[in-house]
């Protein structure tokens, strides 16, 4: 089930996607960053729909994935291109003119690639959470690694991206407007996907300085269904001996934390940003059962 499910937020998440180009990409006439924005630009030159050429170009990366790097990578960026492409070859046949974002006199545009960017994104890191990629330049991005893990994607990627921005002046009437527009989508889309992805995996950490460690422990596993490590402390001044917990919690967990701290004598604590927590332990609910990941990465499975 935790698969199925896993397949249908990807296919889901791709169906936002074509809504995201048919809502604020095509009614305002720029293209987007990667592999993408070049089929943007082959199909206002051509009318060849983004989701044929979207096919097209990485159907043969996907296979090279699929051999080379990840199978079930592949398996999982190709369900989101083949719905992507689906998605975006249905909707030319659904008149979105009434939600669609453009202005005539072009004074609000850069609204259109504002939102376009947040929305591709905040799928983006979604994605990622699933085990699967977006295709296209990911899918390049990732057969360099394998070859050679020592290059520096972030200026593999930022060529093309450049690269598409410059030729969307050419293709869109040699207008510098087309070109802002796509570095302002390509900034949006990298800063939002950074930001949701860290707020995902960030958490806090606690070391708890105390004279009662019992008391707070029990009230970390009772109140916050947590666990802490315990060591062993003495305070330099009076050669005290004491104890220091650290543990780390949500940042919604955060104040309850700080309730318990504050309701013990000779405690007190410092608190640090962790960026990410990893490693094979359990995730406990309210009533202290494990929790389930809703998706699974797909590292190891189809």
């Amino acid at each position: 089930m935790k698969k199925l499910l896993t397949y249908f937020v990807i296919g889901l998440i791709a169906v936002m996607g074509a809504f995201n180009y048919h809502l604020f990409v095509f009614p305002n006439q720029f293209a987007p960053s990667g592999l993408n924005g070049i089929c943007t630009m082959i199909q206002h030159l051509s009318g060849i729909s983004v989701g044929y050429l979207s096919l097209v170009i990485n159907i043969p990366l996907a296979v090279a994935v699929y051999l080379t790097v990840s199978k079930p990578l592949a398996l999982r960026s190709m369900v989101y291109v083949c719905v992507f492409s689906v998605a975006i070859v249905l909707l030319e046949y659904v008149d979105l003119s009434a939600i669609a974002y453009a202005t005539d006199n072009g004074t609000s545009t850069i609204l259109g690639p504002l939102v376009s960017g947040i929305i591709s994104g905040a799928c983006y890191s979604l994605l990622i959470r699933g085990g699967s990629l977006t295709g296209g330049m990911d899918f390049v991005a990732s057969l360099i690694h394998k070859r050679q893990p020592e290059t520096n994607l972030f200026w593999v990627q930022f060529s093309l991206n450049c690269a598409v921005a410059g030729v969307s002046y050419f293709v869109y009437g040699f207008k510098l407007e087309p070109v802002i527009l796509c570095i302002l989508y390509s900034f949006m889309s990298s800063m939002i996907s950074d930001r949701v992805s860290k707020s995902i995996r960030s958490a806090v950490r606690f070391e708890i300085i105390t004279e009662d460690p019992k008391a707070i422990s029990d009230a970390i596993i009772n109140h916050l269904h947590h666990s802490a490590t315990l060591l062993p402390g003495k305070g330099i001044y009076k050669g005290r001996q004491t104890s220091v917990l650290i543990c780390i919690v949500n940042k919604s967990q955060v104040a309850a934390l700080t309730a318990i701290i504050r309701s013990c004598p000779n405690t007190f604590a410092i608190t640090s940003q962790v960026g990410e927590v990893m490693g094979n332990f359990k995730r406990l609910d309210k009533h202290g059962n494990q929790e389930a990941e809703l998706l699974d990465s797909g590292s190891t499975q189809l």
